[in-house]
């Protein structure tokens, strides 16, 4: 197909473990595509999109969701990064909190840590904790520390000096004898706030991945000259690309967040504002918890490395599917969170592989049709993914279909389990809140996980399969700064205040120059904790006066109590965003206007009669049918199971309830 690229044309990119999906807007239709992912280089599968799609650079707007920086912290693939820091505190990072992830593990494996203690260096320079210089660093230390530098030859350094986020002069007079052709990450400009181990993880994080963000960026921005390139932030806004590798540590949920952003966007057409979500991909599956808004938490791990920077409150499994089924000594059937990938992928895929998947699993059920296309143009092979389920069936003295059963079912308790996590465990109950599914696998568990959870209302949103990259459309341009200012609230000045906000807020507006038109907004906020408690709560400014009686409040709402003690501030929060694209959805006809949509049947495992199967594209509003019933689409698949009712809503989400 050839598509014409308009004046005011978008097109979202997500790149994901197996496919790279693409949404394009020209103004007026959205065109959807995938590909097969291309990890090795991952541009030339946005490249293979872009020329499959006919779309012209020339004035495009291209919004990215990138797993670079992931992938190279989980696969341990970053940069030689050297860590540079006071004399005295070089084992700081190595040491980290001494947190044990099984507490009564007497002997806990030490977690490894990505830059080695021989280039871990020291240099002479020390402020007080009150921003006072005690010694400024001297010229021959300077010189020592610029050979030691140059003689081991890194491509990074992570510059991290106590209390730099009061006064930032010592970390600057160290970058500025740093060689010109070494990436520089210094922790006052990534995360200026308190805590030495959590400003210094997040300073290495963005040391060590981004070279290999600016190299791909640099690539990509290349070979798609005539388009402008953003990319998508692990807080569900975009930044410029000539900004993004500098910031790479803000990159590490760039592809979910953009899920998030879109999930919201897309319930919200149809008044539903409570979510649990679950993105169920190729390798991996994302949950989130919305509330009326995107959640953002400074809590946030990749791997077992904590990331102090705002991102998506989000949790994440290697349950997918592409996830492999496996036996283990014992003969228990185990899924993931080892995964086929995009290469070879599931059996069905007919690309090579030859082990059984949750994809392989739903195809041998009937849930996913034998006829379906993945992606528009994949071929399914049945007799691939039967052969592969037969190595874990016959041990086990079961037909494939009782296999396929089994590995679908603890798929879903694997996914049961960590929508838990991010609600019941947070005094949340999944009964109150509706289940949006996207992802390519998603449609085909939502109602199952609903069951399990008890829930009475889900939704499958238009391009569901496509979400993510959905989502980088609707997002939009924004920066998150924040900034340590300690102290009890009752010793705080208005005033003082205001002016921190402010600066922060300049800073802002001055980074998003060219990416913002019309009026941004800005959400100011802060970090408080009852004094002497270590962690702390984030709630929005209003006025000084109020800040005491508001937190007391918050704590008593999440904890249960409030304590008779004084309140005190440690980070003040600054986020801008700028107005909305220009993005809209067009309502689907009513349906008298449509198709029926209905496509034939199929036998699906466990259900005596045949099951109707519809083209989801052909359904018009209003439209409704009880299951089991299979709705199919370019993209994905959604499996409505008996006991549930579908309608379909005007702007073209299946619309969830259960009758049962």
């Amino acid at each position: 197909m050839t598509l014409k690229t308009e004046k005011n044309s978008w097109l979202g990119v997500d790149t994901g473990g197996t496919f790279t999906d693409f949404v394009y807007f020209d103004g007026d239709e959205i065109h959807i595509h995938k590909v097969l992912s291309t990890p090795a280089a991952p541009e030339q599968a946005i490249l293979q999109g872009i020329a499959e799609m006919g779309i012209t650079l020339e004035g495009l707007k291209l919004v990215h969701g990138s797993t670079v920086a992931t992938n190279a912290v989980l696969e341990s693939r970053g940069v030689k990064t050297l860590y540079i820091t006071n004399r005295g505190f070089k084992h700081v990072m190595h040491i980290g909190r001494q947190a044990r992830s099984e507490l009564y593990n007497l002997q806990p494996e030490a977690q490894p840590f990505f830059i080695d203690e021989e280039d871990c260096l020291e240099v002479g320079c020390r402020l007080s904790a009150q921003g006072e210089v005690l010694q400024a660093p001297r010229q021959e230390d300077l010189k020592k520390l610029r050979q030691q530098i140059m003689d081991r030859k890194p491509r990074a350094v992570a510059i991290n000096t106590l209390f730099s986020f009061l006064d930032d002069g010592h970390e600057k007079q160290i970058a500025a004898i740093v060689p010109d052709d070494i990436f520089i990450s210094r922790s006052s400009d990534v995360l200026p706030e308190y805590r030495e181990f959590e400003r210094g993880m997040a300073t290495c994080l963005n040391a060590y991945v981004g070279p290999l963000m600016e190299s791909y960026l640099q690539r990509l921005q290349e070979k798609t000259a005539g388009a402008s390139l953003s990319i998508m932030q692990s807080s569900a806004g975009t930044i410029g690309a000539r900004q993004a590798a500098k910031q790479a540590v803000s990159l590490l949920l760039s592809g979910p967040a953009g899920g998030l952003k879109a999930a919201q966007f897309m319930a919200a057409l149809s008044g539903r504002q409570q979510l649990l979500t679950f993105d169920m991909g190729g390798t991996s599956t994302d949950v989130a918890l919305i509330d009326g808004d995107v959640k953002l938490t400074s809590e946030g791990h990749i791997g077992h490395y904590p990331v102090p920077v705002p991102m998506v409150d989000m949790h994440t499994i290697g349950a997918g599917g592409g996830s492999i089924a496996s036996l283990d000594a014992g003969g228990m059937l185990h899924v993931g969170p080892a995964s086929a990938g995009a290469d070879p992928g599931p059996a069905c895929y007919g690309q090579g592989g030859g082990k059984p998947t949750v994809t392989d699993a739903n195809l041998v059920l009937g849930r996913l049709p034998a006829t379906a296309a993945l992606g528009g143009s994949l071929q399914l092979d049945l007799a691939a993914a039967r052969a592969a389920l037969q190595t874990i069936a016959e041990p086990l003295n079961m037909t494939v279909e009782q296999a396929a059963q089994g590995v679908i079912r603890i798929a879903n308790e694997h996914m049961v389990a960590a929508l838990r996590v991010i609600s019941v465990q947070r005094g949340m109950d999944p009964a109150g809140f509706d289940l949006v599914s996207f992802g390519g696998a998603g449609g085909l568990h939502v109602c199952a996980l609903a069951d399990a959870l008890q829930m009475q209302r889900a939704i499958v949103p238009l391009h569901g399969g496509v979400l993510s990259a959905l989502g980088m459309l609707v997002a939009r341009p924004s920066r998150n700064l924040s900034r340590t200012l300690n102290g009890l609230i009752d010793d705080c000045h208005e005033e003082i205040l205001r002016q921190a906000f402010e600066q922060l807020t300049a800073k802002a507006l001055e980074d998003m120059a060219g990416e913002i038109s019309g009026e941004p907004a800005c959400v100011w906020s802060l970090d408080c904790r009852y004094k002497g408690q270590s962690f702390t709560l984030n709630l929005p400014w209003t006025n000084l006066a109020s800040v005491s009686d508001d937190f007391h409040q918050l704590h008593e709402s999440r904890y249960g109590h409030r304590l008779d003690m004084p309140v005190e501030l440690v980070n003040i929060r600054v986020q801008v965003t700028a107005e909305a694209a220009g993005f809209t959805m067009q309502a689907l006809p009513p349906a008298e206007r449509m198709q029926q949509g209905r496509q034939g049947q199929t036998q699906v495992y466990a259900y005596e009669s045949p099951v109707d199967i519809y083209q989801r594209e052909q359904l018009g509003a209003g439209q409704q049918f009880a299951g089991p019933v299979l709705i199919v689409e370019k993209n994905s698949t959604s499996f409505i199971e008996s006991g549930w009712q579908c309608e379909v809503a005007e702007c073209g989400n299946l619309m969830l309830s259960r009758t049962v």
